[in-house]
């Protein structure tokens, strides 16, 4: 693992995002979408969609590679369910997905760890640690834990029940410390076919305060991904730029 400060992570992001800038503005994001974030006794089955793509923009869809973990953290321990992976096809390329039984109360974070993925039109890198938090039988309890992923954003707003135009805020981790002025890309998954009145709109960019904070309020109903670029410890993989992104989902809904 390569050492490096917050201020070397946040320029190893710059100069990956000006790489990937002279191409379509349309941003990665590493999907973990379960079936709902609010798990009950009579609805506790949980399903997965597992898709590398640009979500606000409904694609193209990336391929992946079988993922190198995939597990949730409960009460403090971690249960891996990598075996629990199936091969998917999304766009005619490969995704996964998932299944999972809640049978306890608490809530559950999971996460994914995928394996890099080289876009070579750019020659770089990418992945991107992906994590959502799924609230069980009405404990709202846990939400707070961290996994200890190389990158990994900590909600300081509890990441389930958000009404649209919540503020939603985090703090940007590398290898467990803050990650001053990170730049965060912000996407809606644009199930229903939002159309932007420009491409400016699909992917919303932001930047951490001196202590790796930030805040985003939400302006529609559905799942909102937030993606710290670079900052995880790694930069570089097989002679090329890596750029090790922090990923979360949350989801926003109507006031009745």
């Amino acid at each position: 693992m390569n050492d490096r400060s917050p201020l070397s992570a946040l320029a190893a992001a710059a100069a990956i995002g000006a790489c990937l800038a002279t191409g379509p503005a349309f941003a990665h994001f590493q999907e973990l979408i379960p079936s709902t974030d609010l798990a009950t006794p009579q609805a506790r089955s949980l399903d997965f969609d597992i898709v590398f793509t640009h979500p606000a923009h409904g694609g193209p869809t990336m391929a992946m590679g079988a993922p190198l973990r995939f597990g949730v953290l409960h009460n403090g321990e971690v249960t891996d369910l990598t075996d629990s992976l199936a091969e998917a096809t999304v766009d005619d390329v490969p995704a996964y997905a998932a299944s999972y039984d809640v049978r306890a109360p608490g809530d559950h974070i999971f996460f994914l760890e995928p394996a890099p993925y080289l876009e070579e039109s750019e020659g770089v890198y990418i992945q991107q640690f992906a994590k959502v938090v799924v609230e069980a039988f009405g404990a709202e309890e846990g939400w707070t834990e961290l996994v200890g992923l190389p990158a990994e954003i900590r909600p300081l707003v509890r990441p389930y029940g958000l009404w649209t135009g919540n503020v939603f805020r985090g703090v940007v981790l590398s290898a467990g410390e803050p990650v001053p002025f990170a730049e965060i890309e912000v996407e809606y998954l644009n199930a229903d076919g939002v159309a932007f009145p420009a491409g400016v709109f699909g992917t919303q960019v932001i930047l951490a305060d001196a202590n790796g904070t930030f805040d985003f309020a939400m302006p529609r109903a559905g799942w909102w991904g937030f993606c710290a670029l670079g900052v995880g410890p790694e930069t570089e993989l097989e002679g090329l730029p890596l750029s090790q992104d922090a990923v979360i989902w949350v989801q926003a809904v109507d006031v009745p």
